[in-house]
């Protein structure tokens, strides 16, 4: 019968088996020493090595780590918190990723043997930098951080700089902010030209939005038949707010044009398609068509001087002929125009606009460090103007 190992033998095994681990970890040491200890610089004050290479290197990472982690606990905290501050979180972990990576930066300095107390020269050498070429580098930093505090533009904010850009604000990181367009298009305007331009921000205190729809029609037509039709189309469009109340559509006649009668329709939108004003346009004016037709109200076309180029289909010397009383040569039947089927008509009756609009927007703070982020709730525009 084989003897079972006493608790002494297992003890002085275990002492064994640590020494061994401790003397082969003293002798790689010894072997990496001669390699971390390298030098890379020398100067009078100032020695690089290897080993401080790799110190501040890891310093480096492990202020990115904590950053990350850090980052993440917020927005997990603004998950499980529906009456938090989005923005206020926001702002938080993009103040203290900035901050843990200038301590990175700092201690990776300081284990790497880099005299920091000396750094007066070239602090005032970067003052100069910042005179020339860093100055736009250095306001779009603080016009970023600016942002971030004050609050007047925050992630999840639907903004309109100018005609061509307008979109969904997705990230304010430390040079310039990204917006993403209703099209998908990331767009990144520098932090500094919203502190300086004129932003629209149509989020800003409240998601209700009120819009305008001129459209016109022809002069003679009852004007309360056309009311009627109007607040008909802007019933049939799922995106309008309400039709009694405050918020109920509105049909002004807003002037007398040349050759038609201007109307506006002012209708409240809905909370989901206050980010999608172009295609909510487009839909008020298909229904205003479709009610149109359906009441039999004309839309006027533009008048204009009308000169002859050809007649019953035939031009130059034959159009003159005829023109004359000259029958003219001729000519070989052209190929009719084909016909729609039914079936194709109601395949293009679908109302495009109206698609775009109902088509969901992404979460506005989904990024690398938070990949389900909460939307923010409104914030100050930077300034604003009646949509």
């Amino acid at each position: 019968m084989r003897a079972t190992p006493s608790t002494e033998q297992v003890e002085n095994a275990g002492v064994r088996v640590a020494e061994s681990v401790d003397a082969a970890t003293r002798q790689g040491l010894q072997g990496l020493q001669p390699v971390l200890e390298y030098r890379l610089l020398n100067f009078a004050s100032f020695q690089l090595t290897v080993g401080g290479v790799v110190a501040a290197v890891l310093a480096v990472l492990i202020a990115l780590l904590i950053s990350m982690l850090l980052r993440r606990a917020l927005v997990r905290y603004g998950k499980r918190r529906q009456n938090v501050n989005h923005a206020a979180i926001y702002a938080v972990s993009r103040v203290a990723h900035y901050l843990l990576l200038l301590v990175g930066v700092m201690v990776a300095l300081r284990v790497a043997g880099v005299p920091i107390g000396e750094f007066a020269v070239f602090a005032g050498a970067l003052g100069i930098g910042l005179g020339f070429g860093l100055r736009e580098i250095f306001a779009n930093f603080i016009g970023g951080l600016v942002l971030l505090f004050d609050q007047s533009l925050k992630v999840g904010d639907f903004i309109e700089i100018d005609a061509d850009v307008r979109g969904t604000v997705r990230d304010i990181n430390i040079r310039a902010t990204r917006i993403t367009t209703n099209d998908n298009i990331d767009i990144m305007v520098p932090n500094a030209q919203f502190m300086t331009g004129r932003v629209v921000n149509w989020t800003h205190r409240d998601v209700l939005r009120r819009m305008r729809v001129p459209f016109k029609v022809a002069y003679g037509v009852d004007k309360e038949r056309v009311k009627k039709a109007a607040l008909e189309a802007a019933a049939k469009v799922p995106f309008t707010l309400s039709m009694e109340g405050r918020h109920r559509p509105q049909v002004w006649l807003s002037d007398f044009g040349d050759g038609a009668v201007e109307y506006l329709l002012a209708v409240w939108l809905t909370e989901e398609a206050t980010k999608r004003n172009a295609a909510i346009k487009a839909a008020y004016l298909w229904e205003l068509d479709t009610a149109f037709k359906h009441h039999g109200i004309e839309i006027p076309l533009p008048q204009r001087d009308l000169h002859l180029r050809s007649v019953f289909g035939l031009r130059g010397d034959d159009a003159i002929a005829l023109l004359r009383g000259v029958a003219p040569p001729a000519t070989p039947a052209t190929d009719a125009v084909p016909e729609l089927s039914e079936r194709e008509r109601a395949d293009l009756a679908g109302n495009d606009a109206r698609e775009e609009v109902e088509r969901p927007v992404r979460d506005a703070t989904s990024d690398e460090s938070s990949p389900a982020g909460q939307p923010p709730a409104g914030a100050a525009p930077a300034s604003g103007k009646q949509p």
